[in-house]
């Protein structure tokens, strides 16, 4: 999986009641025809992030189809899961 382009944005919390501040990650993803996320519509990442003192974290994931925005039920691998956290963590502050 190669991450190509992202959308970043922050997530308000008008109550103050969250600890730390939240970000929603739009990562847009190529991969092998010969991989099982593979569509020719192609698909991206939603990916919630929680950032406080003490740590840099996902807090949720979630796989969409590009043409009709569904959610796909697909799991990422570990490795996978570690390329995207690391992503996240790089492109946060860029």
């Amino acid at each position: 999986m190669n991450i190509t382009d992202h959308k970043l944005e922050k997530v308000a919390d008008p109550f103050g009641i969250l600890e730390g501040d939240r970000y929603e990650y739009h990562l847009f993803a190529a991969v092998d025809e010969d991989d099982d996320l593979y569509s020719a519509e192609g698909f991206y990442i939603r990916v919630l992030y929680v950032v406080t003192e003490t740590e840099k974290k996902i807090a949720g994931l979630f796989l969409h189809n590009r043409a009709d925005d569904s959610v796909l039920d697909f799991e990422l691998e570990d490795d996978e899961i570690e390329l995207v956290q690391e992503y996240c963590d790089i492109h946060l502050n860029a």
